[in-house]
This record gives structure tokens, sequence and C-alpha cells, in this order.
């Protein structure tokens, strides 16, 4: 059975109780289960871990090789300025998609630009929950795939 890594960057743990008109009332822990049912539907294993910490989400993704087959991410505020963790991403040669709850277009224009976008399979943004399935969905195929 394919596994697959659930990375959540900083402040998604206050979910559902931070600028809910931005992010909706769902909370983190509402959004890993509605992945684990959808996991059990495409037949694939998850294992979600949230972070405020950069280097804790890099020793995950350094930890990723011969654990998982993939990686969904929402690096949160780390999309617009860590290196590290696009270089630790980059280093996994793994499958990965790479989500956002909002419309980061639709933002401030610092967050128009995520450095981790060139290194992943694919983005999602602005579709909330649904774009956590959608992301997941769209891994197991890009997983099958190879």
């Amino acid at each position: 059975m394919n596994k697959i890594l659930v990375l959540h960057g900083p402040n998604l743990n206050r979910l559902g109780r931070r600028e809910i008109d931005v992010y909706g009332k769902l909370t983190l822990e509402e959004i890993d289960q509605a992945l684990t049912e959808k996991s059990s539907e495409l037949g694939v294993s998850i294992e979600c871990f949230q972070s405020n910490h950069e280097g804790s989400l890099i020793d995950r993704i350094h930890d990723a090789n011969g654990k998982y087959q993939g990686i969904l991410i929402n690096p949160a505020a780390f999309s617009h300025y860590s290196y590290a963790i696009r270089d630790a991403l980059a280093g996994t040669g793994l499958p990965m998609v790479e989500i956002h709850l909002s419309n980061i277009y639709s933002r401030e224009p610092f967050r128009h630009i995520s450095i981790i976008s060139a290194v992943v399979d694919g983005v999602i943004s602005g579709f909330g929950l649904e774009g956590y399935l959608l992301g997941l969905e769209a891994l197991v195929k890009i997983i099958e795939k190879r």
C-alpha cells in the first residue's frame, strides 16, 4: 500500500480560530480526518504532521525517502521564503503536490510567489478543504503513473 506524507506548515494548527473569512471554520483536525477518509477510498495510507518550525518540517522531509511514495504539502507562509524547505523537497525525488486553502494569487502581493512550486508536480490553491482532497487524489494518480 502506498503511503503519503501530509505536511502542514506554520499557523495551520490555528485553523478554525484565525482569519475565518480567509481560511474558513474547519479545524486542522477536521481536515486531517477528511484526508484520512479520502485516503481509504483511494487505497493509500497517510501520515499527517503539522509544525510551526521550519527545521521540524525539513526533518520529516529528509526522512520521507523509503517511507513514503509521495508528499502532500501546505507550506503556508514558508511557501514564500523557505529555500531550505524547497531544497529539502527537491532532494527527495518523490512526487509532490503543494496546496493552499486560500487563493494566494488574490491576496497580498508577497503571497503571489511560491518558491516551493518550482519543485513540485502541481499546485492547488483557493479551494479550501476541497483543495486538500483534490491534491491527494492527484498525488495518488501521479504515484500510480510512475
